[in-house]
């Protein structure tokens, strides 16, 4: 008994004394791996996911109005059917909603160039058009802003000389991208007045270099999102026939 508990010990001291390895990382090494046809589909967990991608397929499948014609984001140089259908469908969606919490109308609304992600093909209008359009998780706010903030937005649509989408808004400017006039629902701009703008969380807080909203005087969150008010004004429309007009529009200098 005495010698096998000497051993146990001789064992102890041997295991407690011995140096553990160190191991150091030397090098990191990876590889893309595609994901192609070439991969194999596991049956089991492809025979799990089925019923939830026949779902999915159906709802986004569900026709919810008709495109007379194809629009797409490149069709005119200062704006477009499909970007002013997006901004004034947000209007119309989001005015009523802002108007019963605070007692004020959205005085206008504002994306940018990158917020179309693709085109509107003539025929159906499905929910998964709708994502395709709208791809993000932006949420549509209303900011209050002055004078000061106006103007820095004037000029920012003027020299990025892109076909931003606006609502409510009326834009001229000349052959040197300089502006010659702009007002807000048919009015001259107030040098005190509070403009309520509308446009979604990535812009609001300086997506697309859209600097001017911040500082403001108020930020009023809809917690609704773009493309949730994309479906519902269409949902309601049966169809849609946007076009180009004179909200933006670039003549020569006098």
């Amino acid at each position: 008994m005495r010698f096998t508990f000497l051993i146990y010990l001789l064992y102890i001291s041997l295991f407690t004394n011995c140096k553990q390895p160190e191991y150091h990382l030397t090098k990191i090494e990876g590889k893309q791996i595609g994901v192609t046809d070439s991969l194999k589909a596991i049956s089991e967990i492809d025979s799990f996911i089925q019923p939830y991608r026949t779902h999915l397929k159906k709802d986004m499948d569900s026709v919810l109005a008709y495109s007379v014609g194809t629009y797409s984001r490149d069709d005119g140089e200062f704006n477009t059917a499909i970007g002013n259908f997006m901004v004034d469908a947000v209007h119309e969606q989001a005015n009523p909603i802002f108007k019963s919490r605070t007692g004020h109308d959205i005085d206008m609304v504002l994306f940018t160039y990158g917020t179309v992600r693709t085109i509107i093909s003539k025929g159906d209008i499905t929910i998964r058009t709708v994502y395709e359009l709208m791809p993000f998780e932006n949420n549509i706010v209303v900011v209050a802003l002055k004078q000061p903030q106006i103007d820095s937005m004037l000029q920012y649509l003027c020299k990025t000389k892109k076909a931003n989408p606006f609502s409510k808004l009326k834009l001229t400017i000349d052959k040197n991208y300089d502006l010659v006039n702009a007002t807000i629902s048919g009015k001259p701009i107030e040098n005190n007045k509070t403009y309520y703008v509308a446009t979604h969380d990535y812009l609001y807080n300086g997506g697309d270099n859209m600097t001017f909203f911040q500082p403001n005087d108020s930020l009023y969150k809809l917690n609704y999102k773009v493309r949730n008010a994309l479906i519902d004004y269409l949902k309601k429309a049966d169809t849609i026939n946007p076009v180009m007009d004179d909200r933006y529009i670039q003549i020569p200098r006098k």
